[in-house]
Formats: C-alpha cells, sequence, structure tokens
C-alpha cells in the first residue's frame, strides 16, 4: 500500500484547489495451499503405512523417516504459512499441526531401533489427533478437507495405540487407515486444484455457502 500526492486545480465544478491525497492498494492474490499440503500428507501417510503393512522392511524405516522430514514437513509448514496468509486459520492451523506430527513420527522412527515402539510417540499422536479434531470442528467451510483433517487425526489416534500396545492388529489397523487417508488426500488435492484453477467445482468439495466478502479481499480458499 502506498500513500501519493496530487496538486492542482480541483475536479469540481467549485473549482477546488490544494493537494489531494490518495491510497493505492495493491492486492497478490496467492493459490490455495490445500493441494500442496494434502499431496504431502498422502505422501508421508503412505509410506508409514508401508512400514505398518510390512511391504518395506524394518530397517527401511530410517529412510521413509528421512524422506518425510525432507518433503513433507517442510511443504506443509510451506501450506500452513500460506493458509495463514490467505485468511484461512483453519487450514493454517491444520496444515502446522500436521507438519508437526510427521516431524515427530519421522525423527522417533530415525532414532529408535527398526520395528521398536514408543510409548511417548504414542501420547504424542494421541495428543495430536485430538488437536486436529479441533481444527477440523472449527473448518466448517470446507468439508472435504474437514474430512481430510478429521481422517488424519484417526490416523494418528490409531497409530498412536498401536505404539502404546505394541499390538499387530493394531499396527495393520493403523496401516489400512493411512491408504484410505492417502486415496482421500490425493482426491482432495486435485478437486480443490480443479476448482482453483477453473473457477469452479469440476469434482465435489462439498463446499458450503460462501460467507459475505469483504471489498477487495480475494474469495475464500
Amino acid at each position: 500500500m502506498e500513500d501519493t500526492e496530487e496538486t492542482g486545480a480541483g475536479r469540481t465544478g467549485a473549482g477546488l484547489t490544494g493537494k489531494e491525497r490518495s491510497t493505492r492498494v495493491f492486492l497478490r492474490p496467492t493459490a490455495t495451499p490445500l493441494p500442496l499440503g494434502f499431496l504431502a500428507l498422502g505422501f508421508a501417510t503412505f509410506l508409514f503405512a508401508g512400514l505398518q503393512l510390512g511391504w518395506l522392511q524394518p530397517y527401511e524405516g530410517r529412510l521413509v523417516a528421512l524422506a518425510v522430514l525432507l518433503l513433507t514437513v517442510p511443504l506443509q509448514l510451506l501450506a500452513s504459512v500460506l493458509g495463514f496468509l490467505c485468511r484461512d486459520p483453519g487450514a493454517g492451523t491444520a496444515m502446522g499441526l500436521l507438519a508437526g506430527t510427521w516431524a515427530a513420527a519421522a525423527g522417533a522412527t530415525a532414532l529408535t531401533p527398526p520395528g521398536s515402539h514408543s510409548d511417548a510417540l504414542g501420547l504424542a499422536l494421541l495428543a495430536s489427533a485430538v488437536a486436529l479434531l479441533v481444527a477440523a470442528a472449527a473448518d466448517t467451510g470446507k468439508l472435504l478437507a474437514a474430512a481430510v483433517v478429521t481422517l488424519s487425526a484417526v490416523r494418528f489416534a490409531v497409530t498412536g495405540i498401536a505404539e502404546l500396545t505394541a499390538s499387530s492388529a493394531w499396527e495393520s489397523a493403523a496401516g489400512v487407515t493411512g491408504l484410505v487417508l492417502a486415496a482421500l488426500a490425493c482426491y482432495a488435492a486435485l478437486a480443490f486444484l480443479l476448482e482453483n484453477s477453473l473457477g469452479r467445482a469440476v469434482l465435489p468439495v462439498l463446499r458450503k455457502e460462501p460467507a459475505g466478502e469483504e471489498p477487495g479481499v480475494r474469495p475464500r480458499l
């Protein structure tokens, strides 16, 4: 935003003279960060599901953790910042929580022996699940996005129980939930990408009627 001064004859019939101060507002539209965050989520949950379902050997857990730390965590942190900049606290909060949770899960996987379980990680995942449910409950405008965040909470809760109980059944349930979450996250990313690119919903996003818009402010994400 900048202020400019204009000097000269007035623009009305009364012949006003003097200095007129005008304000120019520059708008820089920002695209929705949800597709980026959801694709990063799908990447992480799919890799960890592969570990939990036995598709990958336990010693490969450190490689999975490294991949998630290098790709998912920074991308979701970026999506979180963009969400707040776009005046969408629901998206910003959810993406920030997801980034932190994946960082904790990846760090624990990298630092503990392959195939082991951690009570501390289990409690952290359960706490994250509760926090994500709060974020999902507060974001009532985009039901598809809320569904992804809610399923993420379920995925972390089931994984947390698996960590606390060291149960193979809960481990398998967490892996299956992770695969379902990966599919839903990819669908949501595609749906929001198409909507943002074409200006209309191509795939169902379950969006409620938009609230009133402020002048000069971009539509809700």
